[in-house]
């Protein structure tokens, strides 16, 4: 989850400052606005991952719970 954080960190800084380049700001309003932009985007990537991995676990538990009550099915199903 660290690794996304950083990425969308990145990710948030590269899209802010190209904003600020593109709209012709100065350099110091372009760097506190693509600082803000990596915090912004690493909060949201920390946040989408987490969505990303806890429903992820819950249809891992649902797969389980799944082939736990169909015990006397002859043919397992091993494609799930």
């Amino acid at each position: 989850m660290k690794a996304l954080m950083i990425l969308g960190a990145i990710v948030g800084f590269l899209i802010g400052s190209g904003f600020g380049l593109a709209g012709n700001t100065a350099w110091p309003a372009t760097l506190w606005r693509a600082c803000a932009a990596a915090l912004v985007g690493g909060i949201l990537a920390r946040w989408w991952s987490r969505v990303c991995l806890n429903n992820l676990r819950d249809s891992l538990n649902d797969r389980r719970t799944l082939r736990a009550a169909a015990p006397g099915d002859p043919k397992p199903n091993t494609k799930l």
